[in-house]
């Protein structure tokens, strides 16, 4: 079979799609050419390598040869991996929202060859089916209408063009205050579900930054409820299906509202994420399950999501042999077959592994017997059932567990998008850092660092700038805003866990280029794009903390630990010009916007900075950054001076010029805003000073 234009990518995705009869373009100016020069409109089809129903429209239609005679006759089809392009998604995304009311992938949208959209669906099927437009029809009746009344079509997409610099604006304000923290938390508890934990009804997501919004709440209000929200919601989701409890790892949600029936592809982002809030959680609570959670996270990325460069793949699709879940999932006999004897049966009927299947197919609800592995109750009630103390319940289950998981490896494995993205790595970077100061492993340091080396020789230009893709030995793709404000992120925890000042000063060049190519001059906020790119009808701005935080949102955060670090007033003053430019969206709804108001919280809160001096590895420097790690403490800056890196630090950290080692001790200054108290060498009393009342 002859491929068509795909057959040159590097995404999987469009790979996927290379032998499709479909004569699909990628998205270039030889696509838009072509459908100027042949006088057609534009199919374009957005999805990505691990989308199901993407893998369903494809076999249901790309594949099919009528189907791709219609779209050949009547389009030019353009094909788009939305990782590999967000902005492309960005953008006819909200078209959709706007058409329809509504979005998801795959994303199908109809517009002019100068890119005016006049139609947008998702998922649509072969032919017209339950109210739901076929793509022959819809390829038949979108030629009728171009060929005769195409004056039609140009005056709907005209309208639907002209609303689209509005969908990405926003209202600003003159100062922000902290009412807006209050505002959001009660819209949350309004939303939290208090019997299983989590926000809304089904399906269910995750959203991490909302539980790391409320652990930030917690630790400045008197108001438990905050706490015990994140606790129950953790506690559920590690319980339930959306955890894959044989090889670690969370799905991306649960596609009912008790997180047992996942959808079974898994996001590294959602990894890192996840990651993050069950350490916060851990440092706030101490609960053993949410630093195990986080340990076993990482286990699965490192064994699984990580490639030979040291960085980390993209995700894992929730098909695999054309069937949903089929990996995952375990039939009665199977689950009895690998446990053997009589504990099979108490084990089985525990877990509620049953003859007729505990899992609901996504699609027709119909029970398959095929059962997900979850734990139905807390440990200690299912040890109870099994007649087991708590220890041997721990070691019986692991023993099933590792027996489960090697049966499981000799399975046909779910799709791996293998593909690279300087993004999302960024997001895991930060993730393992922050492991490391929190459970000392080295381990965890060590990946982040070979990470972000990787990153910061092999993925930018001779400029300094980044690129977004890495995929086959071939960097690709200029960055967009989210690159720079999630790999910065990951620079400042890398630097934050091995205090080498190397990533601080790469964080400091990388953000004066991130501000410099997608700050917006007149209305403030990065923009997703740099001023080069042009092959948009817009230029996409976003603030919505969705499924992933905006780089708005993260780069607030950035922008403000840069201040206090540094002690460089204009990362503060560009931290505020961001805050105030979205002011008042973020005013009427605050609880769609919570990774920008965790970083909103610390910059109006006094800048609290900790200097350790010290020689790196001396026990008692350790001691003291112990006691730092520890804690959790969002508003804390901290640095290590050494004698081998304090010429570099006195210039980028001008203020740590005059704190030196006391008695020959390692000691620690305690800072608000760059006044620094008494020298402090024992980590009981800074352990003291820490837990009382901070300078305001």
């Amino acid at each position: 079979m002859t491929p068509n234009r795909l057959i040159n990518e590097k995404s999987p995705y469009l790979l996927q799609h290379a032998y499709n009869p479909v004569k699909w373009y990628p998205w270039s100016e030889a696509a838009f050419e072509a459908a100027r020069r042949e006088d057609k409109p534009i199919f374009l089809s957005i999805g990505y390598a691990t989308c199901h129903w993407c893998h369903v429209m494809e076999r249901e239609s790309f594949e099919d040869p009528e189907t791709a005679r219609h779209l050949n006759d009547t389009f030019i089809s353009i094909k788009v991996d939305r990782e590999e392009r967000p902005d492309v998604d960005a953008v006819y995304m909200t078209v959709s929202q706007m058409m329809t009311g509504s979005g998801g992938w795959p994303l199908t949208i109809v517009m002019t060859p100068d890119k005016k959209p006049f139609f947008a669906a998702t998922y649509l099927p072969r032919e017209t089916r339950f109210g739901r437009m076929g793509l022959i029809d819809l390829s038949l009746r979108i030629q009728t209408l171009w060929q005769n009344d195409r004056q039609k079509i140009l005056d709907s997409a005209g309208v639907v063009t002209g609303h689209l610099d509005n969908a990405f604006s926003f209202s600003s304000g003159e100062n922000p205050r902290r009412d807006i923290l209050e505002n959001a938390f009660r819209q949350i508890k309004s939303e939290f579900d208090p019997k299983e934990g989590g926000f809304g009804s089904a399906p269910k997501f995750p959203t991490p930054h909302r539980l790391s919004f409320l652990l930030r709440y917690n630790s400045h209000s008197d108001n438990p409820s905050a706490l015990a929200m994140v606790q129950q919601t953790l506690r559920a989701m590690r319980r339930g299906g959306i955890w894959d409890h044989v090889g670690y790892g969370f799905h991306r949600y649960s596609t009912d509202g008790q997180w047992v029936l996942p959808h079974f592809e898994k996001m590294l982002y959602d990894q890192a994420l996840l990651a993050l809030a069950y350490l916060e959680a851990y440092q706030l609570t101490k609960d053993p399950e949410f630093r195990e959670t986080a340990e076993k996270i990482f286990e699965y990325v490192l064994r699984d999501m990580t490639s030979r460069e040291g960085a980390f793949f993209t995700a894992e699709d929730a098909d695999s042999e054309g069937e949903e879940g089929k990996f995952y999932v375990w039939t009665r006999a199977e689950f009895e077959e690998v446990m053997g004897g009589n504990t099979a049966d108490q084990w089985a009927e525990t877990l509620q592994v049953t003859p007729e299947g505990n899992f609901l197919d996504e699609a027709t609800h119909q029970r398959t017997g095929a059962n997900i592995i979850y734990w139905p109750d807390d440990p200690a009630a299912m040890a109870g059932q099994l007649g087991l103390s708590d220890t041997v319940f721990s070691r019986q289950w692991d023993e099933l567990r590792q027996n489960l998981f090697r049966r499981r490896e000799k399975r046909v494995r779910p799709l791996r998008d293998d593909k690279i993205l300087t993004d999302w790595n960024g997001l895991m970077i930060a993730a393992l850092a922050y492991g490391a100061r929190v459970t000392g492993n080295p381990v965890y340091a060590e990946a982040a660092h070979r990470a972000a080396r990787f990153f910061l020789t092999q993925m930018r230009d001779t400029d300094g700038r980044l690129q977004h893709r890495y995929r086959d030995g071939h960097a690709g793709i200029p960055a967009l805003a989210d690159d720079y404000a999630f790999f910065i992120s990951g620079l400042l925890h890398l630097y934050l866990a091995r205090f080498d000042v190397s990533d601080l000063t790469a964080a400091l060049e990388l953000q004066d280029l991130m501000i410099k190519d997608f700050w917006d001059t007149g209305n403030g906020g990065f923009y997703m794009t740099d001023a080069l790119r042009r092959d948009l009808p817009v230029r996409p701005k976003e603030l919505y903390d969705g499924a992933l935080p905006s780089a708005n949102s993260a780069a607030l955060g950035n922008l403000v630990l840069l201040s206090r670090l540094t002690g460089d007033p204009r990362w503060e003053t560009q931290a505020a010009a961001l805050a105030a430019a979205f002011d008042g969206s973020v005013r009427r709804h605050p609880s769609a916007f919570t990774q920008f108001l965790s970083g909103l919280d610390i910059l109006l809160s006094a800048g609290n900075e900790v200097v350790i001096t010290g020689e790196e590895s001396g026990a008692d420097t350790r001691a003291l950054l112990g006691v730092i790690h520890a804690r959790f403490a969002p508003k804390l800056a901290v640095l290590l001076k050494t004698p081998q890196n304090q010429e570099q630090l006195k210039r980028l950290a001008p203020f740590t010029e005059s704190l030196t080692r006391k008695g020959g001790k390692a000691t620690a200054y305690v800072c608000t805003n760059f006044s620094c108290d008494l020298p402090i060498t024992s980590p009981e009393k800074l352990e003291r000073r820490l837990s009382g009342p901070q300078r305001q």
